[in-house]
This record gives C-alpha cells, sequence and structure tokens, in this order.
C-alpha cells in the first residue's frame, strides 16, 4: 500500500518527515540539517539568475540566524551552502566567481591566507566536471575537519583545510561587492532588492 504525505500526516506517523522550512522555486528547504554533530538552522535562501538565465538556488545553514553578512562570517560553527543546480554547467562558471569574488571580497590579508587553502577546494571543484540539471552540491564546513564538496551526495576530494576555503566562498556570496545582490539577500532572509 502506497503511502501519501497527507496519510502519513493524518496517521500522525508524519515525526518521520523531514521538516521543511522553506518552499523557494519549487523547491523544498529542509528548516534544519545535521552537520558535524550540529543542528544548523536554514538562514534563508536565494536564486542565482543573470541575462533572464536562472542559474541555480542557493540556501545557507548555520548554526544560529544571522541577518548581516558579518554575522555569518563571525559564525564559527559548522555551516553549509547548499546549491541546486537549475540549468547544466561546466564546473569553469562556478571557479571563474569564487577568484573573482575572493579579489573584491576580501582584504589582502585574507587573501593571502586564502591562497595557501583555496587550491585544495578548486582542485576539489575540478573533479567534478560538469555539474547537470537537478544537481545538489552541498558545501560542507566543520570546524577542525575543513570544507567538504558533495554533489548528489557523493564526496569529492578531501575536505580542503582550514577555515578559508569556506571564508572565501562566504564572500564570494555575501561580501561588499557579491556575485549577484538579490541571492546575497536571499541568503541573508533580506527583502529582495
Amino acid at each position: 500500500m502506497k503511502l501519501t504525505r497527507r496519510a502519513l500526516l493524518l496517521s500522525g506517523a508524519a515525526t518521520t518527515l523531514p521538516s521543511w522550512a522553506k518552499r523557494f522555486e519549487d523547491h523544498d528547504f529542509a528548516d534544519e540539517i545535521q552537520l558535524g554533530g550540529s543542528t544548523l538552522v536554514l538562514n534563508g535562501t536565494g536564486l542565482f539568475s543573470k541575462f533572464g538565465f536562472r542559474g541555480y538556488l542557493t540556501a545557507l545553514y548555520l548554526s544560529r540566524k544571522a541577518d548581516t553578512a558579518e554575522a555569518v562570517f563571525a559564525n564559527a560553527g559548522p555551516k553549509r551552502i547548499q546549491m541546486r543546480m537549475l540549468m547544466g554547467v561546466g564546473v569553469e562558471e562556478l571557479i571563474k566567481p569564487i577568484h573573482k569574488g575572493v579579489a573584491r571580497n576580501c582584504t589582502p590579508e585574507e587573501q593571502q591566507l586564502i591562497a595557501a587553502r583555496l587550491p585544495a577546494l578548486i582542485h576539489n571543484i575540478e573533479l567534478v566536471g560538469k555539474l547537470r540539471k537537478g544537481d545538489l552540491i552541498n558545501m560542507d564546513h566543520v570546524p577542525q575537519q575543513g570544507t567538504q564538496l558533495s554533489v548528489n551526495g557523493k564526496a569529492f576530494g578531501a575536505p580542503a583545510p582550514g577555515n578559508e576555503p569556506m571564508l572565501a566562498l562566504l564572500k564570494v556570496f555575501l561580501g561588499a561587492k557579491p556575485t549577484n545582490d538579490r541571492l546575497k539577500a536571499g541568503m541573508l532572509d533580506q527583502p529582495i532588492p
């Protein structure tokens, strides 16, 4: 017998189903996830689009909600940046904005620290090769373990060590000159400009 979500809700068995905090652009995002032994909450979701092309949705998960970029950067706990691809692209379409975003949003001191650790994350992204529509990308940071890249549940490479790779990603998305202002506002759960 096939049970529907509604039947499970009515039967009281819904406690085994994930709790969905937000439906955004026809995608459901869990209100909480587990990462590195911690519970993370959905901070916000955003859409990256350019020239009318819808590229990907992004969700930011943190140990506690933050409505400013500075509060996100200061959060020392585990973090997840989740991307849901709305179109297929080569990985260079992710790598170029990372390099550009680091140059535009990081201080010279931060760039120097990031330069030693970012190549490991870039290498892991290169291992993916091509991203397809529907792919689910998680960039998970756990302190003392680093930042692990996975696509559709499959890890690529070893975790990029240190805090710097995740700081670089956060600066790209949430810095003063972000990849996309609307995406930044969404990830911070602010009104979309």
